[in-house]
């Protein structure tokens, strides 16, 4: 699971409500769209403060930026009916909040995290207008790794059993930390807890089960015009590094790897992450400094 670098938000940042025609969504937004507006989108049980460490630096490099809790996730409500977090759903939803961000009068820079990413392929696929660009973050082609496969199945089962059970689920599930893990601060452990406490069941047994069956629709995805970034750590145990490698290359995108971290760049060197985010979006509105 993504872990946030840290929980306070930066100076100027706020915490709100989105709202749109899809229902209210909770963002942490920054920044003001001098270049742009960026949307986040977080991954399986993740959240909007996976991506705290990017508000600063990329609302200073001129950009309007906005992190989201999806439906059913953390802050952002959601139905207890599994049906409502298929991809289809959840692609709409960010269709909705680019709506409500203005995309009409200038596209969204969209930026999805692993599982995000899937989602925001879906909304992509289905209406790439609303959007300037798109960056897969630690994002795949189709499933995830067999390894990561068969944890998930193992969680998911877990959650179809226990999902009136939470806090027995999440015990279960620190359980099988490595007996060396280096425990995590107290305020990061009882964030974790919180986050995954207040997140739908059905959300995450719904992902999950999206994350060990989506098929490979790469194809689909370079046959729409739109400028894409494939971004990763050096490692990644999801979707190993050749195989975003290879994606990269059949879908035409630039290729950016943040040297020193795995599954979460975003959180673990967001000052990297950020830059190589800014310069791949400069490409395509720096002219609106000149406006």
């Amino acid at each position: 699971m993504s872990k946030p670098p840290r929980l306070t938000l930066p100076p100027h940042a706020r915490a709100r409500s989105l709202s749109t025609g899809r229902g209210e969504f909770a963002v942490h937004e920054a920044g003001e769209p001098l270049r742009g507006t960026a949307l986040l989108v977080p991954g399986f049980t993740g959240s909007k403060e996976d991506f705290v460490g990017l508000l600063e630096p990329l609302a200073e490099a001129g950009y309007r930026v906005v992190a989201v809790d999806g439906r059913g996730q953390y802050e952002s409500a959601g139905p207890r009916d599994e049906a409502a977090y298929t991809l289809a759903e959840l692609g709409r939803d960010l269709l909705a909040q680019a709506a409500a961000l203005g995309a009409a009068d200038r596209p969204v820079h969209l930026v999805g995290h692993s599982l995000g990413g899937l989602v925001a392929r879906a909304a992509v696929l289905r209406d790439a207008s609303p959007f300037a660009s798109l960056t897969l973050m630690s994002s795949g082609p189709a499933a995830i790794d067999q390894a990561q496969q068969d944890r998930t199945k193992l969680l998911v089962a877990a959650l179809e059993m226990m999902r009136d059970d939470m806090p027995a689920v999440w015990a279960a599930m620190r359980a099988q930390d490595p007996e060396d893990a280096v425990p995590d601060p107290a305020e990061l452990a009882e964030f974790l807890r919180a986050r995954w406490l207040a997140t739908v069941p059905e959300q995450l047994i719904a992902t999950g089960r999206i994350l060990i069956s989506e098929p490979d629709r790469v194809a689909e995805l370079a046959a729409v015009e739109l400028p894409k970034l494939v971004l990763s750590g050096a490692v990644d145990s999801a979707w190993p590094v050749p195989w975003l490698d290879g994606m990269a290359g059949r879908l035409g995108a630039r290729r950016a790897v943040i040297a020193g971290t795995e599954h979460s760049p975003n959180a673990e060197d967001p000052a990297a992450t950020a830059r190589a985010l800014a310069a791949f979006w400069a490409d395509f509105d720096g002219s609106i400094l000149s406006e």
